[in-house]
């Protein structure tokens, strides 16, 4: 097993209060044969500095130091310095547990063209939270991954397998061979323009049961979780890459999966505005419904969120009136005071 080199790529951001813990989670791995990327975007604290001091006292750690471009741009550097037949990325705020790698690797065939999936915990400061895949573990290949995986990736409420490139293992020509999908100008749901491609050109997929190796650290005062006056146009980006995606794999039945997540992508949007958008916040929520026909598409597939901040979420989307958007609004208010 020694034999396979895995990459291990992760972005850094002005993360001095972090990067010891996430580093220390990866240079302590019980897996040794390890290229460990840390890629400084430009980072404007002590982040530099730590890197550096790794990179001395571990000959596995090489660091990148770049002009900020934004995350995507950042892994992007460290794939293309990267020299692994496996490929991972841990976000410098986040940790995983020490054997992540060698039991991840364990699952591997060792054949071109496989992800091992792992699963995560979300750590806020209120508790934890275990998060799966809705894929049933297991190893899923030939038709059972054209049929039960490939053809149900995207346009559910819950997605199958977790869109993010954090906590999986990716053969490396996965990656590699589709950075062209990836443009860093997207800054919403970014990981979707690389694991997408990746799983659709995929000839194994293996879920892994249990294997919450991946800690996902919730920063309530990150600006991913404030209003974003943007969102609307990075994610109609979003969707128009995904469609490209499609089109590029020669998938046939792409439409349906396309319409549905372009409907709780676009949700997202209405979400933001009702959480955190000010004056003029009900015109922008009919203007979205309006220009991207909601109603239609919840109405043609008729979606039934479980969810309940969907299904409060739908309900203003099939009638995006001052009184529903008020109404909306409201309740996002009190559920954010309780939260806090």
């Amino acid at each position: 097993m020694e034999e396979k080199l895995i990459s291990i790529i992760v972005p850094v951001y002005n993360a001095q209060n972090y990067l010891k813990r996430c580093v220390d989670s990866i240079v302590n791995q019980t897996y040794g044969n390890l290229e460990i990327i840390l890629v400084d975007d430009g980072a404007e604290d002590k982040s530099p500095e730590i890197c550096d001091a790794y990179a001395a006292d571990d000959h596995r750690i090489e660091v990148i130091h770049k002009e900020n471009g934004g995350l995507m741009s950042a892994w992007m550097a460290g794939v293309k310095k990267s020299r692994g037949d496996y490929l991972s990325f841990i976000d410098s705020d986040d940790w995983v547990e020490t054997d992540m790698m060698e039991v991840m690797l364990q699952k591997t065939s060792g054949c071109p063209g496989e992800i091992i999936c792992g699963n995560f915990v979300i750590e806020r400061t209120g508790g934890v939270t275990e998060h799966y895949h809705e894929l049933p573990p297991g190893i899923y290949e030939g038709l059972d991954l054209e049929k039960k995986v490939k053809s149900r990736l995207l346009g559910n409420e819950r997605r199958i397998i977790s869109m993010s490139r954090c906590m999986k293992l990716f053969s490396r020509e996965l990656i590699v061979d589709n950075l062209g999908f990836c443009n860093p100008e997207i800054k919403m749901g970014e990981d979707v323009n690389i694991v997408l491609p990746a799983l659709l050109d995929c000839k194994r997929v293996v879920i892994l049961e249990g294997a919450l190796h991946y800690h996902y650290f919730y920063n309530d005062t990150s600006i991913v979780h404030k209003y974003d006056g943007h969102m609307y146009e990075g994610i109609r980006i979003l969707t128009d890459t995904i469609k490209e995606i499609f089109l590029a794999k020669n998938i046939s039945d792409w439409e349906s999966q396309w319409e549905e997540e372009k409907l709780f992508l676009f949700l997202l949007a209405v979400k933001n505005e009702l959480r955190g958008g000010r004056m003029g916040y009900m015109e922008r929520i009919r203007q979205i419904c309006k220009d991207e026909k909601l109603n239609d598409v919840a109405d043609r597939y008729k979606a039934e969120p479980e969810d309940k901040v969907n299904k409060l979420l739908l309900w203003v989307v099939k009638k995006p009136s001052a009184v529903r958007c008020m109404l909306g609004k409201m309740i996002f208010e009190v559920f954010d005071k309780v939260r806090r």
